[in-house]
């Protein structure tokens, strides 16, 4: 049964972080203390702040180190083999995987959501964490933001937001030639893996990585794929807002 959060936000995150370190051995992850340290001081900052605003149903704060932090943290071999350049993560939420891939990496981050109240708690997050020198919070949809920042990054970053084509699409006109979006997916079904590459030829995109692996203390699954944008779209983009949902491509 799962902690109430009074008692989650009093364990001790000495204890937290060398369970985080543990998790990441277990999982072929190479994350240094100082990084584990930042990224429980985010988690803590999310499930106290989860106290006056709905960020995360994960209420168990072993749960939350897999689910959030971890899960995040495996996008990192994909984003290793992207061209170097800033990062844009769609869909931020309370900060996955945006927060702890900055504290993880060395590049600039945008974490983009729609939702006002969520971009202020993630703005916070950033200046407690020390990482407003390259990273900013934005609140704006993926459309609009993509008019003004047209090709502007090497990496787009998504997890648990919308399917594959939509994703794909999305990402094409924010990304520069070489860029990459990195996806993480739990069960995609081969019609969604289907669509998503055919979505991707006619943004532009290529599947170039495809991985799978599963959480520890059996918490999920994941699929973990990488396009890479290799020409412009053979259509305008991006098209009008809602349009993406409504209309796939595939």
């Amino acid at each position: 049964m799962s902690k109430s959060l009074d008692l989650i936000l009093e364990v001790d995150s000495k204890e937290l972080v060398d369970e985080l370190l543990g998790l990441g051995d277990e999982s072929g992850l190479c994350i240094s203390r100082e990084v584990a340290e930042g990224c429980v001081e985010h988690l803590m900052l999310v499930l106290e702040a989860n106290k006056v605003m709905n960020l995360t149903r994960i209420v168990d704060v072993h749960d939350a180190l897999v689910l959030h932090i971890l899960d995040s943290l495996t996008l990192l071999p994909c984003i290793d083999s992207c061209v170097e350049g800033a990062v844009l993560d769609m869909g931020t939420g309370a900060g996955f995987p945006g927060i702890p891939l900055c504290l993880a990496t060395e590049r600039s981050f945008t974490l983009l959501d729609s939702v006002g109240k969520k971009v202020k708690a993630v703005d916070g997050f950033i200046a407690k964490l020390g990482l407003s020198d390259r990273c900013v919070a934005v609140q704006d949809r993926v459309e609009s933001f993509a008019s003004e920042r047209c090709g502007e990054f090497a990496v787009v970053t998504a997890r648990a937001m919308s399917s594959l084509p939509v994703l794909v699409e999305y990402a094409a006109p924010l990304l520069t030639i070489g860029g990459s979006l990195v996806v993480s997916k739990g069960n995609p079904s081969d019609e969604e893996l289907s669509s998503g590459k055919k979505a991707a030829k006619i943004c532009g995109l290529q599947l170039v990585e495809h991985a799978e692996l599963e959480l520890p203390r059996h918490l999920g699954h994941r699929v973990l794929l990488r396009y890479e944008k290799s020409c412009n779209s053979s259509i305008p983009l991006p098209r009008p807002v809602g349009t993406a949902k409504k209309s796939p491509l595939s």
